[in-house]
Order: C-alpha cells, then sequence, then structure tokens
C-alpha cells in the first residue's frame, strides 16, 4: 500500500469517514523519498526501539518498521487510529497508542516498551507544538540516544543556530545543554497534503551520554537563559534586571566581565557553555 499517493490517502480517510484536523496541525507526506530519508537519518544501529510520535497514517512508521527492531507509535487523534491498524497490519514490530504525548508516564511507558534496547525519537511534529514537544522529551527523564524530527523550515534554522547569528536564541542555548542539533534536509510544501503554507526542515538532536555540563543550580541556569533573551535588544546586563534573584548592576556586570566579555555583550553572544558559566558566577555572589 503507497501510503505517500495522494489518491490511496483520500480513499483511506473516506473508508473511516474522516478528515484533515487542523487543530492537530495534521499535513500528511505524500514525497516518498521524504519519510525514506527521515527514517535512515533516525540512528546508526538497527536494534533500537524507536518513539514516533503523531504517525498520522503510517507513512513514516512504515519506513521506520523496516529499518529498526520495535516502533512505539504515539497517534492522539483516535480518528487514525482503524486506519493505522490497516497499515501497519503486516508488521509486528509495531505499537500504536492512542494518547498525548504530553500527558503520557513515558518513562514508565518506554520502560515496559524497550526490553533494554536504546531508544531514539522520530516525528513529524506539528508545527504549534514544536517546542513544548521538545522540551517534554527532553526533561522526561528518559535517556534518548537522538531526536530526530521535521519541523517548520524557521524553527529549523533556530534550534541549529550558532551564538551571535540571528537565529540564535532561547530554545538554542537549552538545547545545547542536552545534545548537538544538526540540520539535515528541508523539505517544501508540496510534499505534503494539504500544503503547508511554509518550507519544512528535518533536524537530529543527538545527545550527550552523559551531562556535558553541570551548573551549580540548574534551575537558575535555565532562568538565566529566559532572562537573557526576553528582552533581546538590550544588553545582558540591563535584561538580566529582569531575573528577580536581587542581583545589583554592579554584581550584574562583575560577573558577566569575570566570563571575559565586556559589559555591553548581548545575550545571543553566549554559548551554552558561556551560560553555564555566567550562572555558576552569579549562584557565587549571590547576596552580595
Amino acid at each position: 500500500m503507497n501510503l505517500c499517493s495522494p489518491s490511496v490517502v483520500r480513499r483511506l480517510m473516506e473508508e473511516e469517514g474522516i478528515s484533515f484536523r487542523k487543530e492537530f496541525g495534521q499535513n500528511f507526506l505524500i514525497d516518498p523519498t521524504v519519510p525514506e530519508r527521515i527514517a535512515a537519518s533516525c540512528a546508526e544501529r538497527q536494534d533500537i526501539l524507536v518513539l514516533e510520535i503523531g504517525p498520522g497514517i503510517g507513512c513514516l512508521t512504515q519506513q521506520l518498521a523496516e529499518h529498526y527492531e520495535r516502533v512505539l507509535a504515539v497517534e492522539i487523534d483516535r480518528g487514525l487510529i482503524p486506519v493505522l491498524g490497516k497499515t501497519l497490519a503486516d508488521y509486528d514490530n509495531v505499537r500504536v497508542v492512542n494518547a498525548d504525548v504530553m500527558e503520557l508516564d513515558l518513562q514508565a511507558l518506554l520502560s515496559e516498551e524497550a526490553g533494554g534496547r536504546e531508544i531514539a525519537v522520530c516525528a513529524n511534529l506539528p508545527y504549534y507544538i514544536t517546542t513544548p514537544i521538545l522540551m517534554r522529551l527532553l526533561e522526561c527523564g528518559v535517556r534518548f540516544r537522538s531526536i530526530t524530527v521535521m519541523i517548520q523550515n524557521e524553527v529549523a534554522a533556530r534550534l541549529a543556530a550558532k551564538p551571535g547569528t540571528a537565529d540564535y536564541g532561547a530554545i538554542t542555548a537549552v538545547l545545547g545543554y542536552y545534545g548537538t542539533v544538526k540540520k539535515l534536509f528541508t523539505v517544501s510544501p508540496g510534499c505534503f497534503m494539504p500544503a503547508p503554507k511554509v518550507s519544512s526542515a528535518v533536524i537530529r538532536i543527538d545527545l550527550f551520554d552523559t551531562p556535558r555540563y553541570t551548573p551549580r543550580d540548574e534551575a537558575f541556569f535555565f532562568r538565566l537563559i529566559r532572562a537573557a533573551f526576553g528582552m533581546r535588544r538590550k544588553t545582558l546586563v540591563n535584561a538580566l534586571g529582569a531575573l528577580g534573584e536581587g542581583y545589583s548592576k554592579e554584581v550584574l556586570t562583575e560577573a558577566i566581565t569575570a566570563c571575559g566579555f565586556p559589559p555591553t555583550v548581548r545575550g545571543e553572544r553566549l554559548s551554552t557553555e558561556d551560560f553555564v558559566r555566567l550562572a555558576d558566577e552569579l549562584v557565587a555572589r549571590k547576596g552580595e
């Protein structure tokens, strides 16, 4: 069954009496080379469990099942479950769960499903909820090997940006705490049905096996990044006034210069490692 054929997609949906759900950001792939490339990019080894978020009608799921030992697909749309039952009927290494990934106990579910295998994530993410899902995955306590996702091209540029560039922002610095981000390839609107209004891109986040950074106060480190980019046009000293931690402008300036930056530096110039050093410097100066 060619799940990238527009006529097949329409027939399947008509048979089940369902339609595209805008609230779930549903855009189904109709270019077979795209799911093939995404699946091949997901991991180097085959003996893993792949968590797929939002399988839709299963075109990427089929490719993942062909490439990897086990696939767990989480689909929020109840109407697509019967369709997936048909399209994935020939694959005994796939389990479909009808649930919202934002509400699932991922640790419990994946511990049960993995059977000791390494776990990677692969997904065609709805544009409107890209960042919340990524943060959910990074903070859920599961040690993923990698996260490969197709997202809006503009967002992909931000996630993979380098410090000092226009696209670099808070989410970039936060992702750098967990792993390295690489933009793999772009996908044109014509590869989807219905076609979105913007281009897409596939990125892969290779997560650190062991923590690369160990800030003295992790929660403060994340608050520091949010404050640094909360007022992007301001200098870092002025932006950090929003921290609300009782630091004077003088202390903030001293901490920034102690990390090797001029007092006029903006947050976009600091790498993840720089933010860790600055956070530790400020924690050490607490109360001054």
